[in-house]
C-alpha cells in the first residue's frame, strides 16, 4: 500500500504596499497690496482744497470779518482729507482679478476679473502730467455711474500704468500664452518698430467743429460761470439794470438783434473751435497687437485702449451739420462698455472730412465693403412712411399758425405767415432725407444698417456679434406691411435696427446674418397656421 505523497503547499509571496507619499500643493504667496505713488500727497490734498473751494470762501470771509484767523483750520482740513485718501487706497493684481481696496471708516474693495476688462483708458490732468503721473479707469461694462464704483487707480507712473494696461488687455509679451522672440543664436530679439498711425489729427479739421454742439455747450458754461463770478464778487450788484433795459428798448429791434446773433455765433464758433483743440490735440489712433490705442488731449491727455477681441463694429454718425460741410465722426462698438463715460471711451475719430472717416472705419473692420459699399432699399411702403412722419407734423402746425392768424387769437400775429413756407419746405426735405437715408446690406462677416436725418447713422455690426433678433411694429407699420429688426448685441447701445423693412425681407435677412437663431420661432409660427 502506497504513501500518500504530501500536498506542498505553494508558496506565498508577501503583498507589499506602495508608499504613497502626500502630494503637497505648492504654497502660492498672496500678492501684496501696493500702494499709489508717493507724489500723489502732493495732488490729493489740492484735489479736495477744489472740492471743498465754495465752503473755504465762506468760511474765509466769516473769519475775516470776526477779525480772527481760525479760519485756517478750514484748509487743515481738506488736506488732511487728501493725505488719508493716499494713505488708505491700495490696490493689487492677483489671481485674475484686479483688486482696489480704500476707504478708512468704512472699508470698500472692489474687485473684477481680468477677462471683464472692456476698456483701460490712461487719463492725466496738468497736475499729473507735471509729476510724471497718470490716472488709469478698467472699464468693465458696468452701468454705474457712481465715482465710487468706477475701478480708477490715480497715481500711477506712466511707464508703469501703460505695462498694467497692456497686462490687463493681455497685449503685453509677459501676458498668459506670450513667448519671447529669439534669434538663431538664442539671444533675445529687439521689440517689433510700433505700427505707424492709422490715423492724425489734422488741425484744418477744426473748421468741422461750429457744426457740433460743443462751441454751444462751452458757451452755456463761461458764460455760467461768468455770472457765479461776478455774483460772488459783487459785480451784478454794480450794473444799472435799467439803463441797460432803457438802452435796449430804445435801440433799432433789428438790428439789435442782428447784432445779437452775429456776437453770438461768433463767440459760439470761436469757443468751438478751442474746445476742439483742447479736446483732440495730438489725437492718433494705432494698432498695436491685438489692441487699438488711441491718445489725445491738450493739457489733459487722454489714452485709450480697446482689445481687438471685443471690438464687434463701428458707427459711424452724421449730424446734419457735419454732413452738409462733408464731415462725419466715427465710434466703436465694443462689448459691454456702456455707462458714463462710455461714448468718450467708444471714440474713435473726431469730426473730421467723411473720407477720412470712412477709411478709418474701414480700418477698424477689416473690410471696405461695409463702409462705402451699396444699400438695399425698403422699397415704396418705407419711402411712403418717412415722407407721412416728416409731413404730416410740419401740416399741422402750419394749419395751427394760419388758423391763429385768422382767427386773431391772442400771442398771433401776420408777422407768423412766413413760418408756414418754411414748415412746409422743412417738412418735406426732412421727409426726402429720412427716406434716402432708409437701407441695409449683409456682407460676409457683417450687418449693416443706415437710418437718421437729424443724425444719419450707419452701424456696421460683426454677425457673430448677434446674439438675438427682434422684429417689432407699431400699427401703421403692420398696415403698411412693415417692421423693425432689431438685432441684440452686447455692444454699443446694445442693439442694431434696421428700420422699416418689408416683413418677408426681415425675415430673410435674420436668418441669412445668423442661421439659427430665428428659424425655430417660424415652425412654430407656421404650425399654428
Amino acid at each position: 500500500m502506497s504513501e500518500p505523497k504530501p500536498v506542498v503547499e505553494p508558496a506565498v509571496e508577501p503583498v507589499v504596499e506602495p508608499v504613497v507619499e502626500p502630494v503637497v500643493e505648492p504654497v502660492v504667496a498672496e500678492p501684496e497690496w501696493q500702494r499709489l505713488d508717493p507724489r500723489m500727497l502732493l495732488v490729493h490734498p489740492v484735489k479736495e482744497v477744489v472740492r471743498f473751494l465754495p465752503v473755504l470762501v465762506g468760511v474765509w470771509f466769516a473769519g475775516s470779518a470776526a477779525g480772527s484767523s481760525w479760519q485756517l483750520l478750514g484748509v487743515a482740513v481738506p488736506v488732511a482729507l487728501g493725505v488719508l485718501r493716499y494713505l488708505t487706497t491700495s490696490f493689487r493684481v492677483a489671481h485674475d482679478r484686479v483688486e482696489l481696496r480704500r476707504g478708512l471708516l468704512e472699508r470698500h474693495v472692489l474687485s473684477t476679473p481680468v477677462d471683464r476688462v472692456r476698456t483701460v483708458d490712461l487719463t492725466a490732468s496738468p497736475v499729473h502730467r507735471v509729476l510724471g503721473l497718470t490716472t488709469m479707469r478698467v472699464g468693465t461694462g458696468t452701468a454705474s455711474s457712481d465715482d465710487d464704483e468706477q475701478l480708477d487707480l490715480d497715481g500711477l507712473p506712466v511707464e508703469r500704468a501703460r505695462r498694467l494696461r497692456d497686462e490687463l488687455l493681455r497685449a503685453a509679451p509677459s501676458a498668459p500664452g506670450a513667448e519671447e522672440a529669439l534669434d538663431a543664436e538664442g539671444r533675445s530679439r529687439p521689440p517689433a518698430p510700433a505700427a505707424p498711425p492709422v490715423l492724425v489729427l489734422d488741425a484744418a479739421w477744426a473748421r468741422y467743429a461750429p457744426l457740433t454742439s460743443a462751441g454751444l455747450v462751452l458757451a452755456a458754461a463761461v458764460v455760467g460761470g461768468g455770472l457765479q463770478l461776478l455774483q460772488v464778487l459783487g459785480g451784478l450788484d454794480r450794473i444799472d439794470v435799467d439803463g441797460v433795459a432803457r438802452d435796449v428798448a430804445t435801440a433799432p429791434l433789428l438790428a439789435l438783434a442782428a447784432v445779437a446773433v452775429g456776437l453770438g455765433l461768433v463767440v459760439v464758433a470761436g469757443l468751438a473751435v478751442v474746445a476742439y483743440l483742447v479736446s483732440y490735440w495730438g489725437f492718433s489712433l494705432r494698432r498695436s497687437g491685438a489692441s487699438w490705442h488711441l491718445v489725445r488731449g491738450l493739457l489733459t491727455t487722454r489714452e485709450t485702449s480697446l482689445d481687438d477681441a471685443r471690438l464687434h463694429g463701428v458707427t459711424l454718425a452724421e449730424p446734419v451739420g457735419l454732413r452738409l460741410a462733408g464731415g462725419a465722426g466715427l465710434s466703436a462698438i465694443v462689448t459691454g462698455l456702456r455707462g458714463e463715460g462710455g461714448a468718450a471711451s467708444a471714440l474713435l475719430t473726431p469730426p473730421a472730412p467723411y473720407a477720412v472717416v470712412a477709411a478709418t472705419a474701414a480700418a477698424v473692420v477689416g473690410d471696405a465693403e461695409p463702409v462705402t459699399g451699396p444699400l438695399v432699399l425698403h422699397g415704396p411702403q418705407a419711402t411712403r412712411r418717412a415722407w407721412v412722419r416728416a409731413c404730416a407734423p410740419a401740416l399741422v402746425l402750419a394749419g395751427l399758425v394760419v388758423a391763429g392768424v385768422l382767427a386773431d387769437l391772442p400771442g398771433t400775429s401776420s408777422w407768423l405767415l412766413p413760418l408756414v413756407p418754411v414748415l412746409l419746405v422743412g417738412g418735406a426735405l426732412l421727409g426726402r432725407d429720412r427716406a434716402r437715408s432708409l437701407g441695409h446690406a449683409l456682407t460676409a462677416r457683417h450687418l449693416v444698417a443706415r437710418r437718421g436725418s437729424v443724425v444719419r447713422r450707419r452701424d456696421v455690426l460683426a454677425r457673430e456679434a448677434v446674439i438675438g433678433w427682434t422684429l417689432r411694429a407699431t400699427w401703421l407699420q403692420r398696415r403698411a406691411g412693415l417692421c423693425s429688426l432689431v438685432a441684440t448685441t452686447a455692444g454699443g447701445r446694445q442693439s442694431v435696427v434696421v428700420a422699416d423693412v418689408p416683413r418677408a425681407l426681415a425675415v430673410r435677412l435674420a436668418t441669412s446674418a445668423r442661421p439659427g437663431l430665428l428659424e425655430q420661432f417660424l415652425l412654430v409660427d407656421e404650425s399654428h397656421g
